[in-house]
C-alpha cells in the first residue's frame, strides 16, 4: 500500500465552474483576471498503483472532460491551495471512498481534497491576499501546504471554559461575551439563555452553551425567515400579473385562515400552502408541533 497525491482539472471547454469563480472574483474584488485555473487535489492513502489505475478516470475524473496527473507544475505561477480544517467533513472526499468500494468493496483506504487556484499573472501580491481572505472561509477551512502528504491529523481538543457566573452576567457585559466566545446568537438570544439558566438557579456547561448556539443559529433554525415584510412590492417584467394574482391568492388564504393580522415574513410565506391543505383535510399526515425549529 502506498500513499499518493493526484490532480484533476477539467479540459480548458469543460472549466464553467473556475470561469464562474473568476468572473466572481473580478466582480468582487475588482480584479482583473482574465484566465484561472480550478484543480482538485486528492491525497491518497492506502492505495496499490493497480487501484489508483482503475480509480483514476472514473472515480477523480472522466475521460471525456477531466486530466488526472501525478503532479502539476506550479514554478513561477501564484497560487492558492485550500483545504477543509481537521473535524470538518470533507464531502468530496468522503464521496470519492464510496466510489473506490464501488470498485474494490474491501479496499483500506483514505482520502483528503483540496482545491487549487492558479492565477494569471494579473495578480499581484496585494490581489493574491485579497482572494485568500475572500475565498478562505476561516470557519470550515484553511490555507493547504503542498509540501506535506499526511492524514493523521487531529482537531485540536482543548477543556470546557468555566462559565460560572454565567446567570449572574449584567446585560452590558452580553456583547462583550457574545464576541469573545464566537457565539452566533443574538444578544437577545443570550438574554433568554441567561433568563433559562436563572430559572434553573445554575450555569451552563460551554457544550449546552454550544448546542444552544448552533440550535438557534440562522443555518438552523432560519431567523432570516422570520424577518417582517411590510411591503412587499412587484417590478415590471413579463410575469408581473402573475405574480401579482399569486399574491392576491396568498392574502386570501391568510384571511380564510384568520392570519391576515399576524406579521407577514418568509416563513409565512413558505409555510402557508401546508396550512391551508390542512384546513381542508387534504393534509392529515402532517406532524404538528410547538417547536419552532
Amino acid at each position: 500500500m502506498q500513499n499518493y497525491r493526484i490532480y484533476a482539472e477539467k479540459k480548458p471547454r469543460f472549466r464553467v465552474e473556475a470561469e464562474s469563480l473568476r468572473a466572481e472574483l473580478n466582480e468582487s474584488l475588482s480584479l482583473r483576471m482574465e484566465e484561472l485555473r480550478l484543480v482538485n487535489v486528492y491525497d491518497l492513502f492506502g492505495f496499490t498503483p493497480e487501484l489508483l489505475e482503475k480509480c483514476r478516470l472514473t472515480v477523480f475524473g472522466e475521460p471525456v472532460t477531466d486530466v488526472v496527473t501525478d503532479d502539476i507544475d506550479l514554478d513561477g505561477k501564484r497560487f492558492l491551495a485550500v483545504e477543509y480544517l481537521p473535524g470538518q467533513f470533507d464531502q468530496r472526499a468522503s464521496s470519492a471512498v464510496d466510489c473506490v468500494h464501488l470498485i474494490d468493496p474491501e479496499a483500506q483506504v483514505a482520502i483528503r481534497s483540496a482545491r487549487l487556484l492558479i492565477f494569471d499573472d494579473s495578480v499581484g501580491d496585494l490581489e493574491w491576499e485579497a482572494i485568500r481572505r475572500y475565498y478562505i472561509n476561516g470557519v470550515e477551512c484553511r490555507e493547504k501546504d503542498l509540501g506535506r502528504l499526511s492524514l493523521n491529523e487531529q482537531a485540536a481538543v482543548r477543556p470546557l471554559a468555566d462559565l460560572s457566573g454565567f446567570r449572574r452576567m449584567p446585560e452590558a457585559e452580553y456583547a462583550d461575551f457574545r464576541k469573545r466566545y464566537g457565539l452566533a446568537m443574538s444578544t437577545d438570544d443570550l438574554r433568554e439563555v441567561v433568563n433559562y439558566f436563572c430559572l434553573e438557579q445554575r450555569d451552563p456547561t460551554e457544550t449546552e452553551l454550544r448546542i444552544l448556539d448552533t440550535y438557534w443559529s440562522d443555518h438552523c433554525r432560519h431567523t432570516t425567515f422570520t424577518t417582517e415584510l411590510t411591503r412587499i412590492a412587484v417590478e415590471d417584467s413579463f410575469i408581473k400579473e402573475d405574480i401579482e394574482a399569486a399574491l392576491r391568492g396568498f392574502y386570501a388564504v391568510r384571511r380564510e385562515l384568520g392570519r391576515a393580522d399576524k406579521p407577514l415574513c418568509l416563513m409565512e410565506l413558505a409555510t402557508i400552502g401546508a396550512r391551508h391543505l390542512r384546513r381542508k383535510g387534504l393534509l392529515d399526515d402532517l406532524e404538528v408541533s410547538e417547536e419552532n425549529n
